[in-house]
Parts: C-alpha cells; sequence; structure tokens
C-alpha cells in the first residue's frame, strides 16, 4: 500500500493540482502547484540539495512561478484540477 505522501508526490508529478492547507503562521492557504516536469524550472546546478523532510512536500507554485512547500498533516483539501497532458 502507498502512503500518503508517495500518493500526493504523484498526483504532483502528472497533473495540476489545488491544495488547501493551514500555514505554519493559522492561515489557511490554497495553491495551484504542479511537479510535472514541463513546468518546473531548469535545475540550478550550484545549488545544494536538501535533506528531503518526511513531513513536507515541495512544489511548483503554478501562479507564484516559485518553489513552495507544506506539511502533510496542514493539508486540508488535495484536488486535481487539470492533467497536464491537456495543459501542453
Amino acid at each position: 500500500m502507498m502512503k500518503k505522501r508517495e500518493i500526493l508526490v504523484e498526483g504532483l508529478k502528472n497533473n495540476l493540482v489545488k491544495v488547501v492547507f493551514t500555514k505554519v503562521n493559522g492561515d489557511e492557504r490554497t495553491m495551484n502547484c504542479t511537479l510535472h516536469d514541463s513546468v518546473l524550472p531548469e535545475p540550478n546546478i550550484t545549488e545544494t540539495k536538501k535533506k528531503v523532510n518526511p513531513d513536507t512536500i515541495s512544489v511548483w507554485d503554478v501562479d507564484n512561478g516559485g518553489w513552495r512547500s507544506f506539511r502533510l498533516d496542514s493539508i486540508k483539501e488535495f484536488r486535481i484540477v487539470e492533467g497536464m497532458k491537456e495543459l501542453i
């Protein structure tokens, strides 16, 4: 059985996803995001890789054009908006 994190990451790799979550400061945030290769920026080879935190997911915020992250336990809604094949 796949873990929650694996399921969410797989959905993000193939789709545009709407995520509603609670920020650390208590505010609710709605974000359209993805991990689809066609949308992600080229990797910067001078950047050092961060240690992966199993409690968070880093995603590309398509509305603001930047990397964002959220805690798995703060997710209120996770919904596929569109399959990425339709957007390309």
